[in-house]
């Protein structure tokens, strides 16, 4: 019986990130707002009622999709070696995410700009933003050996690392003249410089 029951919530797992995985190709394909439940449902291979028995809307489904991509980048953060600076296993941790084939450029892109332009799930935007950010937060806490609720640094680390990625992966996705990796690299290189 309770194999069966694992099975079942493998199975749902599963359901679950294939919708959110085709409502972020559809929306890098065609953009969010010419999407619809229906090719979503069908790039799935699952019917329009099953999509609906996952997701309230495309918008969240993206959302989950992109849920992803952070969880796949906290990992590869924790997994850092231990005696790493934390500015250098952040630098290393976004490069990793631009050149892994598991997740191609187009893909981050469209989550960034998915969740710059928001969408009409607000609440959920916000909920992902700080749950993620919190995420991080911890995790850079934990490596650095501060407290996220009574020492600034991991939270100040935090913010400047995601501006850092976010400029060059918007450069990078505005001009072609250098690649996101070279972009990140140059913003980190800028920050240990203290930005001088």
């Amino acid at each position: 019986m309770s194999t069966q029951l694992g099975l079942r919530d493998r199975k749902k797992a599963a359901t679950r990130a294939a919708l959110a995985d085709a409502a972020a190709e559809l929306a890098r394909e065609h953009g969010l707002h010419e999407v619809t439940a229906d090719a979503i449902a069908a790039r799935a291979g699952v019917s329009t009622r099953t999509f609906h028995n996952y997701f309230a809307s495309k918008e969240e489904a993206v959302l989950v999709h992109f849920e992803g991509l952070i969880e796949t980048w906290i990992d590869l953060l924790r997994h850092r070696p231990a005696d790493e600076p934390i500015m250098s296993s952040l630098e290393e941790c976004a490069v990793g995410l631009v050149t892994d084939p598991q997740w191609s450029f187009d893909d981050i892109s469209t989550c960034v700009a998915f969740v710059e332009e928001g969408s009409g799930n607000e609440s959920r935007h916000i909920e992902v933003a700080k749950r993620s950010s919190q995420l991080l937060v911890d995790v850079i806490a934990e490596r650095t050996g501060t407290d996220p609720t009574t020492d600034i640094y991991p939270n100040l680390v935090h913010y400047v690392s995601l501006g850092a990625i976010k400029s060059a992966i918007e450069m990078s996705m505005a001009s072609s003249a250098s690649s996101p990796e070279d972009l990140i690299r140059e913003a980190f290189e800028l920050l240990r410089r203290g930005l001088s």
